[in-house]
């Protein structure tokens, strides 16, 4: 354990993060500083949401900006980055890249990556990017993907594009289209599911997702996209962005994800599970379309389905 000083910074308010007090935000982030000091630099302005000072329980909003003062806090010393960045599976992660300017880059994050550090993770996706690119001075993530996704991961170059990208996410301009294979036979006229989701946190601090009424409204449009005897291959269009909403969403039908460890069902992925395969949760972000912040034409991009998805779907035929 050592002390170090850790520089002041501005962090930017995805959805996923909204709505969040802006104390419980950074107690959770800076789990090694005491709660006192957390509650002292609020009070006393040193935190500032979008350069003015605000009170413990203010609820942050998408595209605040957040300046997070300079201060001493204790860490473990972490040759881990280090090592992965050494690995081929890292370095290949640079070959992932589907769109790159001055603005924006955009990879096709592998399954199995967080795309952050945090909650017992050393290091994701940004972090890797960051040590890989190290000529970015600005590198922010513009949304998340959850960690056994795979799929389209926008990162801004510049904070301008981060803003702009933010409020087209707020503005629901920014369409998504996913690819999932889920147990069972979907029924064909259930192409919308519209339901309040509560997130709650379990007794090992991870974040679950139920139904509820005392949630926030969550809509998702699904169109069959093809019939396995067992299973089915949807395209999934998330209407709003709430945590877990496809794996939660799915699952409430009766046709969870599969291979989806928290929501899905066990005995129903054995069936499935094969040795030569890494047996993934089987949801991809394959589109995504949006405004680019700088130029303002309309962008499309696409991600093609990782090996090890295509070789679950060409060994169900």
């Amino acid at each position: 354990m050592k002390k170090t000083i850790l520089a002041m910074h501005t962090m930017y308010v995805t959805e996923e993060i909204e709505k969040q007090r802006i104390d419980n935000l950074l107690i959770k982030k800076f789990k090694k500083i005491p709660k006192s000091m957390i509650y002292r630099i609020i009070r006393t302005g040193k935190v500032k949401v979008n350069e003015k000072k605000i009170l413990p329980k203010y609820k942050l909003k998408i595209g605040d900006q957040v300046l997070i003062p300079s201060m001493e806090i204790n860490i473990k010393k972490n040759k881990n980055i280090n090592l992965l960045l050494n690995t081929q599976k890292t370095n290949s992660i640079l070959k992932k890249i589907l769109y790159e300017d001055n603005y924006l880059l955009i990879i096709n994050k592998p399954s199995g990556i967080a795309v952050h550090g945090g909650s017992g993770i050393n290091f994701g996706i940004i972090e890797i990017i960051r040590k890989l690119r190290p000529d970015h001075h600005f590198l922010e993530l513009v949304h998340r993907l959850d960690r056994d996704t795979s799929g389209i991961l926008i990162l801004a170059k510049k904070r301008s594009a981060l803003r702009h990208l933010h409020e087209q996410l707020r503005e629901k301009k920014i369409k998504k289209q996913y690819i999932t294979l889920v147990h069972g036979k979907w029924p064909k006229n259930k192409n919308n599911i519209s339901a309040p989701l509560l997130k709650t946190k379990l007794f090992n601090n991870k974040n679950i997702v139920q139904i509820s009424e005392q949630g926030k409204m969550s809509e998702t449009h699904f169109l069959i996209k093809k019939k396995y005897a067992e299973y089915t291959l949807l395209l999934v269009t998330p209407i709003t962005g709430r945590t877990h909403q496809i794996r939660v969403h799915t699952a409430y039908t009766g046709h969870p994800i599969v291979f989806d460890t928290r929501y899905g069902k066990k005995d129903l992925d054995i069936k499935i599970k094969n040795k030569n395969l890494h047996n993934r949760l089987l949801l991809h972000s394959y589109k995504m379309d949006f405004i680019h912040p700088y130029y303002k034409y309309n962008i499309t991009i696409l991600a093609p389905l990782e090996k090890n998805f295509k070789k679950y779907l060409d060994s169900l035929l």
